[in-house]
């Protein structure tokens, strides 16, 4: 069990030199882990951050789930205000170090996972791990095997082009990104919304890194999980652009894909849905895969709900 360190002074292993400006820090296994836990109530709702992103990015989300219940944002290790460590990382120590962290803090489960993209397909190895301490999830497009098989075989030399352009943007961009930023955390108080810019502005490839043993080990630890256990699901499929490609991605190479890319995560996601008796599937028309919790902020505090009105109805 962890040593709960609020207030300590950041160390040289940590992400970053200052301590927002909420939140504490656990001690987990000899790491430091930034958390905010506000509210009381169960079922506990705790978000898991997309690739590059961290907790405060779903501040929005954290504060107007507090008014119902127990809600929990956090850094995985290796990313935001958390101690450092090599990435990427396999689910397994992921999963473990979110469980003994909620251990930590004395949040009981069980607990409703908001798994944003990478963050859902974390939510769903911790389901398959420990299907008791789960109350249900939303997933917010996360990554899925299916899409090694269905994605459209565009042509290399077009491939290598974008390559090219997203790696010479993540240096010469970041004016954009500072625009990007400010339009998404506008509502953001401003002695976090500053530093959390900033952050994200010298992590731009944080977000390739994190993900980067998806295909070849990740996936692999999902298939040898078995099935999802059966409880409440909701899967969001976001239609619109994403305006974070928009800097680093012409405009002919995103209508020439996002039709086609749409209709393939409508089936997926679908698919992932119906994979278990109590799923849904939801579709965004106006948000962005990024940007979906805050383009679409009332959506998906409505789905939180409605798996917090099913659990009580259910279980009291």
């Amino acid at each position: 069990m962890g040593i709960h360190t609020k207030n300590q002074q950041v160390d040289k292993t940590s992400a970053l030199d200052s301590k927002p400006s909420i939140g504490s820090f656990y001690n987990v296994e000899g790491h430091r882990i930034w958390l905010h836990r506000s509210s009381s109530g169960s079922p506990a709702v705790v978000f898991l951050p997309a690739a590059g992103m961290v907790g405060l990015d779903y501040l929005n989300l954290h504060r107007e789930m507090n008014k119902d219940t127990t809600s929990i944002i956090y850094d995985r290790l290796g990313t935001g205000w958390s101690d450092y460590v090599k990435l990427p990382r396999s689910a397994l120590e992921v999963t473990d170090e979110l469980r003994n962290v909620l251990q930590t803090v004395g949040v009981p489960p069980p607990y409703l996972f908001v798994g944003h993209s990478l963050g859902g397909i974390y939510a769903q190895r911790y389901a398959q791990r420990f299907p008791e301490e789960v109350a249900g999830m939303i997933l917010l497009e996360p990554p899925h095997e299916d899409f090694l098989t269905n994605t459209p075989k565009f042509k290399k030399r077009y491939l290598l082009q974008q390559s090219i352009t997203i790696l010479r943007a993540l240096f010469t961009y970041k004016k954009s990104y500072r625009v990007l930023f400010n339009q998404m955390f506008t509502t953001w108080p401003v002695e976090i919304r500053k530093p959390l810019i900033e952050y994200h502005l010298k992590t731009l490839s944080k977000t390739m890194t994190e993900r980067k043993n998806l295909n070849n080990e990740i996936y692999e630890e999902i298939r040898k999980g078995g099935k999802l256990p059966d409880i409440p699901l909701i899967v969001y499929t976001a239609m619109g652009i994403d305006p974070f490609l928009t800097p680093i991605t012409s405009k002919s190479f995103l209508r020439y894909t996002l039709d086609p890319f749409n209709n393939m995560k409508k089936y997926i996601y679908k698919k992932l849905a119906n994979s278990v008796p109590q799923g849904e599937h939801r579709i965004l028309e106006n948000a962005g895969h990024t940007t979906i919790h805050t383009d679409c902020s009332d959506e998906v505090s409505e789905a939180i709900r409605d798996l917090i009105d099913f659990k009580k109805r259910k279980f009291g």
